[in-house]
């Protein structure tokens, strides 16, 4: 019998850099606008795609995987920006529900809540989160880090927007909190990405790197974070998570 197909998803090119490298038997394939590549990590078959930016695009990405490519379960790994107290540059987060901080279709429907749902957060899969917590130790451990780089675990909220000020960040994060919905961190792909999961009924996880405070410098701090730290970070994660699937299959 065959192994179940796991996606690797990432927004950009820099989050997946080195994961093409280690791909046994790469081949690409082009769908959608976008190139794919399928291949095995560990004898675990993959495959691993760019979303780009934004929830219309990844969540195009992930009904792709899964109608075209077999994906019986997604991994988000990329960056956010952190929104919380506490949760500082260098920092990941491991995502237990997604909330999208942009869905207002009110008065129709309370704010925040998806239209038809009845809900306002998707969960992950508590058995992927937990297994990519533990691969996120395992991977940060790997690189000898600082010791106060932390591993968070909690909700993620999404949104068409790049967060790059202060205030913004303290309104968003004020908000949300006074409905029931304190996020860690923000982002732009990880609400859509579990939202077609719950609706294939598929096992979604994701882990965030915090890459700035979605503040007045993220601008300025992004793009290099992304190519020195965040690549890294993300490399080693999901090596050890692709590890750790197969410790648990066996």
């Amino acid at each position: 019998m065959s192994l179940p197909t796991t996606a690797i998803l990432s927004a950009l090119a820099e989050e997946q850099q080195g994961l093409l490298d280690l791909l046994q038997r790469p081949r690409r394939v082009r769908r959608a606008g976008r190139e794919f590549w399928q291949g095995e990590l560990h004898g675990t078959p993959v495959v691993l795609a760019l979303s780009r930016i934004g929830k219309v695009a990844a969540a195009t990405t992930a009904t792709t995987l899964i109608e075209a490519f077999g994906a019986r379960r997604l991994v988000f790994t990329g960056v956010a920006g952190g929104i919380a107290p506490g949760v500082q540059v260098g920092d990941v987060v491991v995502a237990s529900e997604f909330v999208q901080h942009d869905m207002d279709a009110s008065p129709l429907f309370p704010r925040y809540q998806i239209p038809l749902y009845a809900r306002e957060r998707f969960a992950c899969d508590v058995a992927l989160a937990d297994l990519l917590h533990e691969a996120t130790h395992a991977g940060l451990q790997r690189l000898a880090l600082p010791q106060s780089v932390r591993v968070h675990q909690g909700l993620i909220a999404s949104g068409d927007r790049f967060v790059s000020a202060a205030e913004e960040a303290r309104r968003l994060h004020a908000a949300l909190s006074d409905a029931g919905h304190a996020p860690l961190a923000v982002e732009m792909e990880g609400a859509a990405v579990a939202q077609v999961c719950h609706d294939y009924g598929l096992p979604f996880a994701a882990v965030r790197t915090i890459s700035d405070r979605a503040d007045d410098s993220a601008h300025v701090d992004f793009p290099q974070f992304v190519t020195e730290v965040a690549s890294r970070y993300a490399l080693a994660i999901v090596d050890e998570f692709v590890r750790e699937l197969n410790k648990s299959r066996a």
